[in-house]
């Protein structure tokens, strides 16, 4: 542990370092550097606080993954082990049992699982994959690693088969031709079935791939195997020949066996299933067309679609099941992807929400050989997993209780809350299981493998997701789990959108116009908030109680004119227009004075949205209490929120976006301020704003760059135009093309920011940006350079309303803070600079003109805002109600906010929103604040005691609002001075408020910039997590900004991780990896070294069920099966060495080989140690097992000779 002192000296002085382990000496190299900022006042201050985390504290791993797994290929499961396996496209296998048992692996190469087997209750699985790769998983430990792979040089694998309680697995390929692999050893074996000698040698073409592979149920001796062009031949094995063909006219896709071995079903290309008996091949049993038109005896059925597989499974005490997908009549075009039940006469169609992409029937019996008895079927979908009850007669589905349907709306927004009060996952779930859907199977999840139990380390974690519809879904985190709790939507706030019901909401963003932008939750006061994609923000109250009653609503109109920036010159000004359409409102806004209903005609002063007018029915959970619009200006639409934030103790809520800051008082239902970001640096009386005449209509620029709302665009200051980034809303990876992401409104084009990035800006007057801004990737971080997205484009307008005259804030009349080029080092503002931020303001205004230009039409976003009890002037005595405001150029400004005493006047008397004058600055967009008080403890804002705001109980009608104030010491102490910390998106600053003295800045990044940021509490410490756009994760200590932790986590990162990566308190972080997957990962070192005891045992030991008695008559007649011997007939002394160019292969790491050859260092030498112990033991144990064998000859020796002495002990010599 060690101690850091903070020194306040005199301007001018060279810092130095405040002791030998501060650790804020400057660096030269490195990501960043530290360093002592010089204070501003004379005299020193010595303040010792004591850091208590230190490197060792910390260490990054994945955790745990949650949702759908994105893209999937392939389908297992175990029927003993009652687990399931899933491969991917992108190479993933996920494997899941009970709820809890969850299990991610990955292939290294990345390619896509073809397929999977199971070997039944061993603890392993097969899977082979795009690039001709066998690979065998070890399922005995909590993350699976491959034993081995076998890589295939010559041929490509398209079907694999191992059959049950066998160690030889059967591969076909592309070729036609029939492998054989030992899984033991993974080598492959000398038998081949070549596809020449399969098929008859007056056959002049190729029979095709191998599409099907599976021995006879009958008798293991024969293989069956089919090709693509509908060829199917029954192999003997021992005698290495056909026993017999089937031709068909049409492709095969899949073969299904009768479990008494003497039938066989195929699909085929053209919509037909064939029954085939092997007493005569010549001509299927059966053919039929199940969706086919009827036909007149002797025509063909009609042709219909692929059935791509079919099952054939046997009841004891009822007619088989034949299960399919497909085969669809052409004609019905429009009929969605549909599995089809036949079970004796009836059929059953059940129809999907997305394409299948495999299926699977879960059988009683493992044995392919016995009565299966199908109990369920699982039907993997392309972005669901189904399992269908086969036991009832109307096939309900079974509940899944996987997180599966994360992706059910786009995920557009993420919030990560841990350690958060434990009533709320209880009152949460409690509301939201009355809103489940009904209809379910009433049994149990038939995937109940594996075990899990809580872990030691457990505490109550919250995740909370935004996503395209509007919707919001709470979920429970806890133990490394993920289950829903509750489902929040807030399109029912809104008027359904009629179809040409006008274009105003079209015009803001394509699609999606409830799109959550950003969300804000209190869980103390249970006070949310939100942000959506169409300018709006909703403020959610927390009831137990059903209510009916109007939703309050709220006008605001803002606008920033960028012509007085530039050009100060007085002007006169008309009167101001109507102050009316901010009161709190629940009117039609359709009868709007100022609406403009016909088209080309310029819109004014009204919302993007129509809100509710009449009573709404609000059930129990989250009740809308306050919604809060931006209306049009001028024929230009609401430019979209940037930064969100409220306080339910001071009932106050603000947000921002590139025009400026709206601060609204939710419990009187009053505009406090609604004001252009350049106005807040006005130094003057409010009520004394000099009042300016309106601009020119500036007109629509209709092929203004646009990315549904969701994306954004920003201008570096320093040195290149930045890029624009990929929309959240859309699932697929690839780029999107530039006419798919034109819209009618430059809206779109802004940034929609969530807690993880910062906004943006965009040019309109430099058509040759948008040239450039052709694909929408994050940039190239091969060469170290990212792009930053922190400010972007907006509109201008005429003029600034308020709520009512005597609340409206104004700033007065003061010189402007810009010149021709807006950043930091151009303000008329005394601001403590150190020599590198000088020369690097030298720069900037040395800059061409064609940047300066730039920079003329730029507006200043407010990227963070922040609530606590602070300093806000620098004489300041005692704390007060602060807001932070943050800014996309890196200016900090403080405002004041004056509330009234008691809570009586709380609901009467009007809040004070005062400028401070207190300025601080940065480099790179504000991300995020916090506070520390004089002893290093994080302090957390003040918050109300929550309230049943619908409570009729009499008692809670007297009850007074009850504020949390979260000092860790008392008030009088806490109120000498405070530390707050500041990060933007390259660097991070510590200020001692109020003299307003840098003690420490860090800068973080020189070549990238900082997506998320944020003070977290850890180990009853905090510290600073940092998460970068070249994907690096960064930690550093509090309040000395001492680096922790570095690692290079994501290198190839996209905008959806950056957008919703998030971090939170205990070490916890998360991400969304892909559009359907949530990543879970830890930077503490202790839950690292916990993480064993958290997952869930894949494996289990399970005794296999014993096989059915055959019978007499069975067994006497039902073939040979029982004595055919693979080792003999497939082993090295029968079959011989198979060529080693054919195949390769690679040991894996979870191997005795893998492990010899991992890599050196402390883990490399234990393991050897480990591998050497074990191979001491084992050649203990042969030396045992020798000494044994050498004493029982020794026995049979004496034993011997003794007997030889009694034979010979009486005879004479001569007798010999």
């Amino acid at each position: 542990m060690k101690k850091f002192n903070f020194r306040k000296v005199l301007d001018g002085l060279t810092a130095s370092s405040p002791g030998s382990g501060s650790g804020s000496a400057s660096n030269s190299g490195g990501a960043g550097s530290g360093s002592v900022h010089p204070g501003g006042t004379a005299g020193v201050l010595r303040e010792e606080i004591q850091e208590s985390l230190t490197s060792e504290y910390f260490q990054i791993c994945k955790t745990v993954r949650h949702g759908f797994p994105y893209q999937p290929t392939a389908l297992a499961f175990d029927p003993v082990q009652k687990i399931l396996a899933i491969g991917t496209r992108t190479g993933a296998i996920r494997i899941l049992g009970r709820p809890g048992v969850d299990c991610y692996c990955q292939h290294e190469s990345g390619a896509a699982v073809l397929q999977l087997q199971f070997l039944i209750n061993e603890g392993a699985l097969v899977s082979a994959s795009s690039d001709d790769t066998l690979h065998l998983w070890n399922l005995r430990q909590k993350r699976p690693a491959i034993l081995h792979s076998l890589k295939f040089n010559r041929e490509r694998i398209t079907y694999c088969h191992l059959p049950f309680q066998s160690k030889w697995l059967y591969v076909g390929t592309e070729r036609g031709n029939t492998h054989i692999v030992n899984i033991e050893s993974f080598i492959l074996s000398g038998y081949v079935i070549m596809w020449n000698k399969a098929i008859e040698l007056s056959t002049k073409t190729h029979p095709g791939p191998v599409v099907h592979l599976s021995d006879s149920p009958r008798d293991e001796g024969k293989l069956l195997i089919g090709y693509e062009n509908g060829t199917v031949v029954f192999w003997d094995l021992k005698s290495k020949r056909a026993e017999l063909r089937v031709y068909y006219d049409e492709a095969i896709h899949s073969i299904d066996w009768h479990h008494e071995g003497k039938q066989f079903m195929c699909s085929h290309s053209d919509g037909s299933l064939t029954l085939w008996n092997l007493k005569s091949p010549s001509r299927p049993f059966q053919t039929t067309v199940p969706h086919g038109k009827s036909q007149r005896e002797g025509r063909k059925s009609e042709s219909c679609k692929p059935i791509l597989k079919v099952e054939y499974k046997t009841c004891r005490n009822s007619e088989p099941f034949i299960i399919f997908s497909g085969g669809l009549s052409y004609d019905k075009a429009c009929r969605r992807p549909s599995l089809t039940i036949m079970h004796g006469k009836a059929i059953t169609v059940l129809e999907m929400d997305h394409p299948i992409v495999e299926f699977l029937t879960l059988c009683e019996t493992p044995y392919p050989n016995e009565c299966q008895e199908p109990y369920a079927v699982a039907v993997l979908l392309e972005k669901d997993l189904i399992l269908v009850d086969l036991t009832q007669t109307n096939f309900p589905i079974f509940e899944n209780p996987y997180p599966m349907d994360i992706h059910e709306s786009p995920v557009t927004c993420t919030a990560y809350f841990a350690d958060c009060p434990p009533d709320l996952i209880l009152v949460l779930y409690s509301i939201g299981v009355k809103h489940k859907k009904q209809g379910y199977s009433n049994k149990e999840w038939p995937v109940s493998g594996g075990a899990w139990n809580l872990g030691a380390q457990t505490f109550p974690e919250i995740i909370i997701t935004g996503h395209a519809d509007g919707s919001i879904k709470f979920w429970d985190a806890s133990a490394m789990t993920l289950q829903m709790l509750y489902k929040l939507k807030t399109s029912k706030v809104f008027e359904k959108q009629k179809v040409g019901d006008g274009k105003q909401t079209c015009e803001i963003v394509e699609e999606d116009p409830f799109a959550v932008q950003m969300i804000y939750w209190c869980p103390e006061s249970r006070i949310f908030c939100v942000s959506g994609v169409s300018a709006y923000v909703i403020i959610y109250k927390f009831s137990r109680h059903e209510i009916t009653t109007e939703i309050v609503s709220l006008e605001v109109r803002l606008q920033c004119d960028v012509e007085d920036i530039i050009t100060p010159e007085p002007e006169t000004s008309p009167p101001f227009p109507d102050l009316s359409s901010q009161l709190p409102s629940s009117r039609s806004l359709s009868g709007s004075t100022n609406t403009v209903s016909s088209e080309g005609v310029m819109k004014d002063s009204i919302p993007c949205l129509s809100v509710k007018t009449r009573p709404v029915r609000m059930p129990p959970g989250y009740q809308a209490d306050l919604v809060i619009q931006l209306v049009w200006v001028d024929g230009e639409p609401p430019q979209q929120i940037t930064s969100l934030s409220i306080s339910s103790a001071y009932g106050i809520v603000a947000f921002g976006n590139c025009t400026g800051l709206v601060v609204v008082d939710f419990i009187q239902k009053t505009v406090l301020l609604s004001m252009g970001t350049i106005d807040l640096y006005r130094s003057s009386d409010l009520y004394q704003r000099q009042p300016r005449s309106p601009r020119k209509n500036k007109q629509f620029i209709a092929d203004n760059f646009c990315m549904r709302g969701l994306s954004n665009f920003y201008p570096d200051l320093t040195k290149r135009i930045r890029t624009s980034y990929q929309s959240l809303t859309e699932l697929n990876d690839s780029p999107v093309p530039l006419e798919l992401e034109r819209c009618k409104s430059p809206t779109s084009g802004l940034a929609t920011r969530t807690p993880e990035a910062a906004p943006g800006f965009y040019r309109n007057e430099m058509p040759a940006v948008r040239q450039r801004n052709q694909v929408h990737h994050l940039p190239d971080h091969v060469n170290g350079h990212c792009t930053s997205p922190t400010s972007q484009s907006c509109s201008s307008g005429k003029r600034l309303s308020s709520a009512d005259v005597s609340k409206v804030n104004r700033w007065g009349p003061g010189r402007p803070p810009f010149r021709k080029a807006q950043s930091a080092a151009c303000m008329e503002i005394s601001l403590p600079v150190t020599t590198e931020e000088a020369r690097e303001n030298s720069y900037n205004r040395s800059r061409s003109s064609s940047i300066s230009s730039i920079d003329k039409d730029s507006k200043e976003a407010v990227t963070a805002l922040y609530f606590m009890e602070s300093f806000a002037r620098k004489n300041d005595s005692t704390v007060s109600p602060c807001l932070f405001v943050g800014t996309s150029l890196g200016m900090v400004l403080l405002i004041s906010l004056n509330l009234p005493s008691s809570d009586e006047q709380r609901f009467t008397e009007p809040v004070m929103v005062l400028p401070s004058g207190t300025f601080l600055s940065l480099k790179g967009a504000v991300l995020t604040f916090s506070c520390m008080d004089r002893t290093g403890s994080l302090m957390q804002p003040p918050y109300e005691v929550w309230r049943d705001p619908n409570n009729t109980d009499e008692n809670e009608k007297t009850w007074k609002r009850k504020l949390v104030m979260n000092y860790s010491t008392s008030p009088q102490e806490a109120g000498d001075h405070q530390y707050t910390i500041i990060c933007s998106e390259k660097q991070a600053k510590v200020f001692s408020l109020p003299s307003q003295t840098c003690l420490y800045v860090h800068n973080i990044t020189e070549t990238s910039f900082i997506l998320q940021a944020e003070v977290v509490g850890m180990c009853n410490s905090a510290c600073l997590a940092c998460f970068c756009a070249n994907g690096h994760i960064m930690i550093m200590s509090l309040p000395s900004l001492r680096p922790m932790l570095d690692v290079n986590y994501l290198p190839l990162t996209d905008m959806r991780i950056a957008r919703t990566f998030c971090f939170t308190n205990e070490g916890q972080a998360l991400y969304l990896v892909s559009p359907t997957e949530i990543q879970r990962l830890t930077y503490s070192q202790e839950m690292c070294d916990n993480i064993q005891d958290m997952l869930g045992d894949l494996f289990t030991p399970i005794e296999t069920p014993e096989a059915q008695n055959r019978g007499f008559l069975k067994g006497l007649f039902g073939g040979s099966g029982q004595t055919f011997d693979r080792e003999e007939l497939f082993g090295e002394a029968t079959a011989g060495k198979a060529s080693r160019s054919l195949a390769q292969h690679i040991p894996g790491p979870g191997s005795i080989e893998g492990v010899k050859g991992a890599a050196g260092g402390v883990m490399g030498e234990l393991t050897r140690a480990r591998i050497a112990l074990d191979e001491r033991g084992q050649r203990l144990g042969e030396l045992e097992e020798k000494t044994a064998g050498m004493m029982t000859s020794a026995e049979a020796f004496s034993k011997h000779a003794h007997e030889l002495m009694l034979k010979y002990k009486d005879k004479k010599w001569y007798q010999f």
